[in-house]
């Protein structure tokens, strides 16, 4: 049995995974077979994140997350949660490969999924044009025309943030009036920047090596018609990762697990939840990377005021002995 398991593998995972590692607790990191290193793994440059200046790409800070998890020994595993069990003092993870694997403590950092178009080219020209996020990928798109598609609070969110590098910024929506708030509308229309396509949805992403346009079907007469786009922005919401807790972890009302205030602790005793997986407002690499620290350090915690004897006697090994002022220490 093992002190703790983490679920998920992009910055919050990878994050937890070191301060774990480093507190001497020997962390699983369940990185999931397929998408291992998470969201980032799809993206190209990324200039955001502290201490790369220059920018980094997106795969090769995740490579080094892991790397850096690593080092302090943490174990990766590139397979599949499929089941869990977290009602007991000992918690079990069902593996893809249909091994169990047992714990005192689990964190979960499984992120949060964009919600997609479904479309053919969709995939393909991620990152070459079509994008989920406006804050990541803005900076690329100056003086270009775009289109965001949604009409939601985000939607109105990434259409204003976009307007600082674009020439021009479509919104292009279902239906003839927004579900955004009244407030997040007015700095839209006041945008001179911002044309709204109303009754509009996106049919077909165009393009060979990049996003070259859209192809517009009009929802009330069922006409077609093709805009010609450097870069097309979906905005039309996202979906936390908590299949595999429902029934177990308390939700709030926007699906993401509860956590307690700052905390990463959910409702069942032994386990915690970091990353875009409790945050349904910032979902950046940089506030997932610290809720994976808040995350580790609160497991620690746990682990630590548990009897040492059970500990030493069930797992790899016990949190007895552990310099809590220097696993802290940045």
């Amino acid at each position: 049995m093992r002190q703790i398991i983490i679920i998920g593998s992009g910055p919050a995972g990878y994050t937890a995974g070191i301060y774990a590692a480093r507190a001497g607790l020997e962390p699983l990191i369940v990185a999931s077979s397929v998408e291992a290193g998470g969201e980032l793994m799809k993206t190209t440059e990324v200039e955001n994140f502290p201490g790369f200046p220059d920018g980094i790409q997106g795969p090769e800070l995740m490579f080094k997350l892991q790397e850096q998890a690593e080092k302090f020994g943490a174990e990766v595993l590139l397979d599949d949660v499929t089941s869990v069990d977290l009602t007991g003092d000992v918690k079990k993870v069902t593996l893809g490969n249909g091994t169990v694997e047992e714990a005192v403590s689990v964190i979960f950092a499984t992120g949060s999924a964009y919600r997609k178009l479904g479309l053919p080219d969709e995939e393909r020209l991620s990152g070459r044009g079509v994008s989920w996020c406006a804050t990541c990928d803005g900076f690329f798109f100056k003086q270009k025309e775009i289109a965001v598609v949604g009409g939601g609070d985000s939607a109105m969110e990434e259409a204003t943030f976009l307007t600082r590098f674009a020439s021009k910024v479509y919104v292009i929506h279902r239906g003839d009036s927004l579900r955004a708030s009244k407030i997040m509308q007015e700095r839209a229309f006041a945008n001179d920047k911002i044309e709204f396509l109303w009754n509009k949805t996106v049919t077909a992403v165009l393009g060979d090596e990049k996003a070259t346009g859209v192809q517009l079907t009009d929802t009330v007469d069922g006409s077609t018609s093709d805009l010609d786009l450097d870069g097309l922005f979906i905005a039309i919401g996202n979906d936390p990762r908590v299949h595999l807790v429902h029934g177990q972890l308390d939700l709030t009302v926007d699906g993401t697990i509860a956590v307690e205030g700052r905390s990463s602790k959910t409702n069942l005793r032994g386990v915690f939840a970091a990353g875009d997986v409790i945050d349904a407002t910032y979902r950046q690499a940089a506030t997932a990377a610290g809720s994976g620290v808040v995350a580790a350090l609160d497991a620690e915690h746990f682990l630590a005021s548990l009897d040492q004897t059970f500990l030493a006697e069930n797992t790899d090994g016990a949190a007895e002995g552990i310099d809590t002022a220097e696993s802290v220490a940045v």
